[in-house]
C-alpha cells in the first residue's frame, strides 16, 4: 500500500516547491497576540510621534489598500484570482459619495450602502462566474471590471463621467482633520482584518481551504461548494466597497481611473508578493507595494526602475511570498547543515 502524500497542494497551485504539512512556518510568531498588540499600540502612537500630514496620508492610504487587498485575499483563498476587484471598490466609492452628496445620508448609512451595493452585484453574478476556473475566471472578471469602468465613464449624469465626483465630504467635521481620519481608518483596518482572520481560522475557513484544495473532493464530502464560494465572493466584494468608500471620503474625489484594471492588478500583485495563502501576505504585500515607492521618491528618474528590480528580486527569491521568508531561511539552513554532514 502506498504511503499517503504529505505534500501541501496549495503550494503547487502557487507555483512554489511543495511544503510538507509537518513544517511550522516561522511567520507564525507574527500572529502571536503579544506581537499584534505591540503593532496596534505602535500604530495608535504614530500620530503622536509623527505629526507630518504627508506621513499620516501615506499611513491612511496603506490602511485602505490593506483592506482592499485583504478583501481580494478572501476570494483568492477559494482558488480564484479576480482582475476586476477594483471595480467593486469603485461601486462602493460612488454609492457612498452619491448617498452623502445627493441623498444627504449620514456617513454610517452611506458606508453601509457602499458595502451592500457591490455585495448584491456579487450575489447576482457570483453563481455564474464562480463556475469558471483558472484563466477563464480571470478573463471574465477583467471584462466585468472594464464594463463597470465604462459605466462610470458614460453615466455622466450620475457619476460625473471622466471628470468624476469632486468635493466628496468627510465622514463628519471631526474626521476632516488628518489625525482623526487616521484613527478612523486604523479602526476599520484592525476590525476588518480581525474579522477575516477569525473567519479563516473557523470552520468556514477550513471549508474554504478544502474547496481550494479540491472542489470535487469537497463536494463529495457534502460541502456546498458553489454556495460557499458565492458567500465569500459577496463578502470580499462588499469589503472592497468599504475600502473604496473610505478612499473617496479621504481624498474627497473619485473618478473612473482610480478603479481601473491597473488598481485590480496592484491588488493581485500585493497578494502574490506578500503570500497568497496566508492573511499576513496581503498585509506585508501592502507595506511593500505602497511604502517602497515612497522611499524611492527621492530618485524620480529611476524610481520605476528601482521598484521593478526590487519586485523581480522578491518574486525570484521568495516565490512563496515575503511572508514565507522564514521558510526560505530555514531551508537554506537545513541545506547548509546537510552539506556539512556529508563532508
Amino acid at each position: 500500500m502506498s504511503k499517503p502524500s504529505t505534500i501541501d497542494s496549495g503550494a503547487l497551485h502557487q507555483g512554489v516547491r511543495p511544503r510538507r504539512l509537518g513544517e511550522q512556518p516561522v511567520r507564525r510568531w507574527l500572529t502571536h497576540p503579544g506581537v499584534l498588540a505591540i503593532i496596534v499600540l505602535a500604530l495608535i502612537a504614530l500620530p503622536l510621534v509623527f505629526t507630518n500630514k504627508f506621513i499620516l496620508s501615506v499611513a491612511v492610504t496603506t490602511f485602505i489598500t490593506a483592506i482592499a487587498a485583504a478583501s481580494l485575499h478572501l476570494i483568492v483563498r477559494t482558488g480564484h484570482v479576480s482582475l476586476g476587484h477594483a471595480a467593486f471598490m469603485g461601486i462602493g466609492a460612488y454609492v457612498s459619495a452619491i448617498a452623502t452628496m445627493q441623498l444627504n445620508l449620514a456617513f454610517p448609512l452611506a458606508l453601509a450602502l457602499g458595502f451592500l451595493a457591490p455585495a448584491v452585484i456579487a450575489l447576482l453574478i457570483g453563481p455564474v462566474v464562480l463556475r469558471l476556473t483558472g484563466k477563464y475566471f480571470v478573463l471574465v472578471t477583467f471584462l466585468l471590471g472594464e464594463i463597470v469602468r465604462t459605466v462610470f465613464v458614460n453615466w455622466s449624469s450620475v457619476t460625473g463621467g471622466s471628470s468624476g465626483i469632486s468635493g466628496v465630504p468627510s465622514p463628519s467635521p471631526l474626521f476632516a482633520q488628518p489625525v482623526p481620519f487616521y484613527y478612523l481608518a486604523l479602526a476599520f483596518v484592525v476590525v476588518i482584518l480581525a474579522f477575516i482572520a477569525r473567519l479563516l481560522t473557523s470552520e468556514i475557513g477550513r471549508t474554504i481551504e478544502s474547496i481550494r484544495e479540491s472542489e470535487a473532493l469537497a463536494r463529495c464530502s457534502g460541502v456546498p461548494v458553489l454556495r460557499t464560494k458565492v458567500v465569500i465572493f459577496m463578502l470580499g466584494c462588499g469589503l472592497a466597497g468599504v475600502a473604496g468608500a473610505l478612499q473617496g471620503h479621504f481624498v474627497h474625489y473619485i473618478d473612473p481611473t482610480s478603479f481601473s484594471m491597473d488598481q485590480s492588478l496592484n491588488l493581485v500583485v500585493i497578494n502574490v508578493v506578500g503570500g497568497m495563502y496566508t492573511l499576513i501576505g496581503p498585509i506585508v504585500g501592502t507595506l511593500f507595494i505602497v511604502l517602497l515607492p515612497e522611499f524611492l521618491r527621492g530618485y524620480v528618474e529611476l524610481q520605476h526602475v528601482f521598484f521593478g528590480i526590487v519586485l523581480i528580486l522578491v518574486m525570484a527569491f521568495f516565490s512563496g511570498g515575503i511572508a514565507d521568508i522564514g521558510t526560505l531561511f530555514r531551508r537554506l539552513s537545513q541545506e547548509r547543515g546537510a552539506r556539512r554532514g556529508t563532508q
